[in-house]
């Protein structure tokens, strides 16, 4: 018998909404949900690949402890006592900070983690609390922490509206949007184009500046200097458009002061992009009906990347597009992540205890990790919980974290694979799969868009013997409780979350709504709100906040010399097939031709002697890899270029299919040093690094 279902993807940001098709309970299709009224029936690799996820024979579905070399399943009662228990006796051991916890990507995709694990986090009150966010989009929440006064108060680019798109590091075509939640890019694209202009500057001609009106290749880590060169030919031309923000602006002159002392001389010897580039794209924002400046991960990711995220806010201001429809403008979702009782994004409240990095929003910056697992003393790490997150893979330095996770004493994962990380754990616990799961996307549908709301509903009942995500941190939290002699009060259903989350907004959504609406619920275009928002002390815009000042400063002192120097610098690449490592162990996503070279242009690769398809050995200050080379005529010269998510041939896997890909791992390159001062998220990009081949 077949039968139909619905629901939306939340495997990425997008959140296409999917038709799901059964026959006897068994999925054997899915396809894009044309009624949805967000993506439009849009769906990508990924949404097909929710069949091989669901079918893949390595996915755990029972506990595992880890005896010596071999894995044994055990029973749900015995591994929250194990989980608890051993948590529980390392911290009255040893204190709080003894515990820690590294949460992955995957757990803002899925309402049972991100609902359920800070009531975890708050009773374990250990200081040591890590995840992906530090390697990924920190200087985005911090910028607007200190700007608007709280850190999700982040506008979103108007792309279905701007007549001018201006994007840095950014390559939406591979990635589906990234903090700009925009199922359908390529048709959102087309209609841009159709009616203005799209300008992306990348080091590498992407797969989305290759359908652009315009490429700019910059030097990586150059996009400081190009938005401040942006801004004082902006200026140029006229002064800031500040009539619609109603005297609700503070600190402009003295920052916009600062940035006219910053010598730009050097502009082209720095980033490769003359100044007459710069005045035209200042010519054509400035003249442009509605624009918007944007950058991501390029930008956040490299030594100044809260510098580039407070420039990029500066000039959507200056130019008056910030708060305004086709430019930047916050969402306003159904369930609220900005106001009373959420954290508007402190910083500061404790620091590392090895290195001394602030927290920033109750965690500490991953790159840091490593040492606090390493280095005995007081505090030292020794027992560690990890959720939904593969940090040898995707934080710095793997290698060195593959070794320092040996040397713990008790290691927990919730996860659903025997992992390059989670082979370390002494017990995993797999969650059942999002399927048998409600779920209501409480943090992509902030960043959307497009004001959207839709409850994915369970397709069908759990396995016996399978637990959902809230379940598992739920158990954790009552075993727990209950041996280190603290209260414990379970969170209730999903469900019951939701219908609280949306009591809350002003959307007049229920869950009857929610019900009654399987394809979702289109609420409208971005709107401005966000100087009605405003959480800042002073009810304004501040736009010279002492950190962000502090880090122009530090930019206007750098040493230009180094930055222009020659050498390799290495960045990062996504595919649409192979984002993040889990990824790779799944068939229709892991198939096709390999995608783990190092990209260089030809210049470089001849003046190194190498040929295409040669092995290389590239060398960081931290690390050595060997990998196969290939030329690319579309990368600046002076850029090499690695995927990010491989790395699988590490020994007591149990990825079948991942584990025959070659490939070596981006982060046993990068440097837990390298962090970007504003918040201390990780410099992944703009890596330098030797290539030379291998005998």
């Amino acid at each position: 018998m077949r039968t139909t279902a619905f629901r939306a993807c939340d495997l990425c940001e997008a959140i296409c909404g999917l038709e799901f098709g059964f026959e006897d309970d068994a999925l054997v299709a899915i396809r894009g949900d044309a009624a949805d009224p967000f993506s439009q029936g849009h769906i990508c690799p990924k949404g097909n690949a929710i069949i091989d996820l669901e079918a893949d024979p390595d996915r755990l579905r029972v506990p595992m402890l880890r005896e010596g070399s071999r894995w044994r399943a055990i029973g749900w009662d015995e591994a929250f006592a194990i989980a608890g228990s051993h948590l529980a006796a390392i911290q009255q051991a040893h204190g709080p900070a003894s515990v820690a916890a590294y949460l992955g990507n995957p757990n803002v995709h899925h309402f049972g983690h991100i609902a359920y694990l800070p009531s975890l986090l708050r009773m374990l009150r250990t200081p040591n609390i890590f995840s992906a966010s530090s390697v990924d989009q920190w200087p985005h929440q911090f910028t607007c922490a200190q700007m608007y006064g709280h850190q999700f108060l982040l506008p979103i680019p108007d792309i279905d509206h701007t007549d001018y798109f201006l994007m840095l590091g950014a390559n939406p075509m591979a990635s589906n949007g990234s903090l700009m939640t925009a199922p359908g890019f390529p048709r959102r694209l087309k209609a841009l184009m159709a009616r203005g202009k799209l300008v992306v500057v990348d080091p590498r001609h992407t797969e989305t500046a290759a359908v652009s009106s315009q490429h700019i290749a910059i030097r990586p880590g150059g996009d400081a200097l190009f938005l401040i060169e942006l801004l004082k030919a902006l200026l140029e031309i006229g002064p800031p458009r500040l009539d619609g923000y109603a005297g609700r602006v503070a600190g402009l002159d003295r920052v916009l002061s600062e940035i006219a002392g910053i010598d730009t001389t050097s502009l082209e010897a720095e980033t490769g992009v003359a100044p007459a580039i710069v005045v035209q794209v200042a010519a054509e924002f400035h003249a442009a009906p509605r624009a918007v400046a944007y950058g991501r991960m390029g930008v956040s990711v490299q030594p100044w990347g809260t510098l580039c995220q407070y420039l990029l806010q500066l000039v959507n201001l200056v130019t008056g597009n910030l708060d305004r429809v086709g430019g930047s403008l916050p969402n306003e979702p159904a369930i609220p992540i900005t106001g009373p009782g959420t954290n508007p994004g402190t910083r500061g409240r404790w620091h590392s205890r090895v290195r001394g990095l602030p927290e920033f929003a109750g965690e500490l910056p991953v790159a840091c990790m490593i040492e606090e697992i390493a280095t005995p003393g007081l505090g030292q790490v020794r027992a560690l919980l990890t959720c939904a997150g593969n940090p040898v893979l995707s934080t710095p330095d793997g290698r060195a974290l593959d070794n320092a996770l040996e040397g713990l004493e008790f290691m927990v994962a919730i996860d659903i694979y025997i992992n390059e990380t989670t082979r370390h754990a002494d017990l995993i616990l797999p969650p059942a799969s999002p399927l048998t799961q409600d779920h209501y996307d409480s943090i992509f549908n902030a960043f959307a868009v497009r004001r959207v709301a839709r409850l994915n509903r369970a397709l069908h009942d759990r396995p016996e013997g399978e637990r959902a995500d809230w379940e598992i941190i739920n158990g954790i939290g009552a075993a727990y409780s209950a041996c280190a002699d603290k209260q414990w009060r379970p969170l209730p259903s999903p469900r019951e979350l939701i219908d609280t989350g949306l009591a809350r907004g002003d959307s007049g959504l229920d869950m009857q709504a929610l019900d009654a609406a399987p394809h979702g619920i289109d609420l409208g275009p971005l709107r401005p709100s966000l100087l009605a928002r405003l959480q800042t002390a002073s009810g304004c815009i501040e736009c010279a906040p002492a950190p962000l000042m502090d880090e122009l400063t530090r930019f206007a002192a750098r040493d230009v010399s180094d930055a222009a120097s020659g050498g390799l610098r290495l960045i990062g690449r996504r595919h649409v097939r192979s984002n993040n490592s889990w990824m790779h162990n799944a068939p229709r996503l892991a198939k096709g031709k390999p995608r783990h070279q190092l990209l260089m242009h030809p210049d470089d690769m001849a003046a190194r002697g190498l040929c295409d398809g040669a092995r290389v050995s590239v060398r960081s200050r931290v690390g050595e890899i060997h990998t196969d080379v290939q030329a690319d005529c579309g990368l600046m010269p002076g850029v090499a270029c690695l995927p990010h998510g491989f790395g699988h041939g590490r020994p007591d896997i149990q990825l079948s299919r991942a584990s025959t890909l070659s490939g070596e791992s981006y982060n046993d390159l990068t440097d837990p040093l390298a962090v970007e001062g504003g918040c201390g998220n990780a410099a992944l990009n703009a890596l330098p690094i030797e290539v030379e081949a291998l005998v």
